[in-house]
């Protein structure tokens, strides 16, 4: 017991040292979001898989894909869910923030670029209705009701395949909402990518880098990079 424990607190630091590198090929210009995944905006995007959750575990019939793209303003994701069953709001609301939005179906990305003060980053969710929200985190100094009441000015799609059983989410997100830094190829975010998919009590949440053995998302320290190439 003692053994299994030293040795997944060992691969986690390990995940902690070499950050795993998500990339995000550019874009010529900006452009209108949308969430099929043969468009010209996604086709060529580069991908990245979750399998498991934050716990590193598996969570079979729910592979998620990633992919990204960015211009020198904003950073566009598109999010591929499988899904087994769907958990929504009803009725949605698309026309304002959806609080606690990740308490039923969303895809989100957490995601900052000052890498001293890693614990400082924002969070961005959609769920299948186009619903969304963004949040402002500080882990060590928490913003007033968790920092939701802040607003990025990033947009969302959202589509629901139900032949497939897969949705789709996409997000365009202003880079001065992340960091008031000029952005160019070779430039770094620190990132991760979490779903949280399902009823309970079989809700299953996967995340792109696992985080440790208590399944908490905001541990900044496991996250990944996000890589602006050409």
């Amino acid at each position: 017991m003692k053994l299994s424990l030293l040795a997944t607190i060992l691969m986690f630091s390990a995940v902690a040292q070499t950050p795993q590198v998500s990339l995000s090929k550019r874009l010529k210009s900006d452009t209108a979001l949308n969430v099929d995944p043969n468009s010209a905006l996604w086709k060529s995007a580069p991908a990245v898989f979750g399998e498991n959750n934050a716990k590193g575990q598996p969570t079979p019939g729910h592979r998620s894909e990633f992919r990204s793209r960015w211009t020198d303003k904003n950073l566009y994701f598109l999010f591929i869910c499988p899904y087994q069953e769907l958990y929504l709001i009803q009725p949605p609301v698309t026309d304002k923030e959806t609080n606690k939005l990740w308490e039923h179906d969303a895809a989100e990305i957490f995601i900052g670029a000052d890498f001293e003060k890693i614990w400082q980053y924002r969070e961005y969710q959609v769920s299948p209705q186009g619903e969304w929200v963004d949040l402002d985190i500080d882990r060590k100094e928490p913003k007033p009701e968790g920092g939701w009441r802040w607003d990025s000015g990033f947009t969302v799609a959202a589509h629901i395949d139900k032949e497939k059983k897969i949705w789709y989410g996409a997000m365009k997100i202003p880079i001065s909402s992340i960091t008031d830094k000029t952005v160019k190829p070779g430039f770094d975010f620190r990132v991760n990518y979490y779903r949280f998919q399902g009823p309970p009590p079989n809700r299953a949440n996967i995340a792109w880098q696992p985080t440790g053995p208590t399944g908490n998302h905001h541990i900044p320290e496991a996250f990944g990079l996000l890589r602006l190439e050409k």
